[in-house]
């Protein structure tokens, strides 16, 4: 199991329209192609206006694979245009759990 950590950063008049858009439209996506969604958070101190996301996959092939199905559906793009140009930064790190992590 690995476990994909993202971080989008937003200026804050785009954060909340971001939040509520991916609620409506994006989540019900994401979910479709990416699978184990393990923790969705926002942020409080640090860089605000960020959305952290967590999703679990069985291995990096299996990230791949969904990956790649989700950027090439239509309804995936579509939402995507919406969202991408309120983006400021993008933040992805891959995770492995130790022998000893609640999460496996």
């Amino acid at each position: 199991m690995i476990y994909e950590e993202r971080n989008y950063s937003f200026a804050p008049l785009n954060f909340r329209p971001f939040l509520k858009l991916f609620e409506e439209e994006g989540l019900a996506l994401t979910r479709a192609h990416l699978g184990t969604l393990v923790a969705y958070f926002t942020t409080e101190t640090g860089q605000l206006n960020t959305a952290v996301h967590i999703w679990a996959f069985d291995d990096l092939a299996d990230r791949d694979r969904r990956r790649e199905a989700m950027w090439n559906d239509p309804a995936w793009l579509a939402y995507s245009a919406k969202v991408l140009p309120w983006i400021l930064r993008m933040d992805n790190r891959l995770l492995k759990p130790t022998g000893f992590s609640p999460l496996r």
